[in-house]
């Protein structure tokens, strides 16, 4: 028996409900550009929306223009998807609340994930978004995966029970270690101002 090796996610589809109101929250509110447009495939009825959430990866949308927008939360039932995180910048991030309130889109406030911070609101058909912003940058080479892996083994060593910066750091010193050579022999933290 073998794995079937994955290598990111190609692209989500979503039911939308008419058009314009895919096209509004995707590329309006969130400015993911509408890149490509067809019939859904295997149902000529059904429009298949494209959009760009900034990483060249895709959201598609099947849309129909009778299906009513209904903005109750999509269900969490086992199998159900809770909710989509999208990366934003720092910049953005601060902005959010202030973006978000002046369309009078409701929302959770930031919050604090550790390695993070979020923020939660409702698409129009009820689906939970996330705005999510890393607090740190991986060093060259390296990816947020790795930063977090390791963060995650360290904060288990040391008993801590959630992830925070320091674990962060910490990783990020240790990855910076293993991959980038030096000629110190000691590359130990040191006290130059101690003379």
């Amino acid at each position: 028996m073998r794995k079937i090796q994955t290598q990111g996610v190609h692209h989500i589809t979503l039911m939308g409900a008419d058009r314009q109101t895919s096209i509004d929250f995707w590329e309006g509110v969130l400015g993911m550009p509408f890149i490509f447009d067809q019939p859904n495939l295997d149902d000529p009825e059904q429009g298949h929306l494209y959009f760009d959430p900034g990483d060249g990866r895709l959201i598609t949308i099947f849309t129909k223009e009778d299906r009513p927008v209904d903005p109750q939360r999509t269900p969490t039932d086992t199998g159900c998807v809770h909710h989509i995180a999208f990366n934003v910048s720092k910049a953005s991030f601060s902005q959010a609340v202030e973006r978000l309130e002046a369309r009078g889109i409701g929302h959770s406030g930031p919050k604090d994930r550790g390695f993070m911070d979020s923020i939660y609101f409702k698409d129009p058909l009820g689906l939970l978004i996330e705005l999510a912003c890393y607090r740190f940058e991986p060093p060259e080479g390296h990816r947020h995966a790795d930063v977090m892996i390791e963060a995650h083994r360290i904060r288990v060593a040391r008993g801590d029970d959630h992830i925070q910066e320091v674990h962060l750091a910490d990783a990020i010193e240790l990855l910076v270690e293993r991959s980038q050579q030096s000629l110190s022999e000691d590359r130990g933290a040191k006290n130059p101002y101690r003379r």
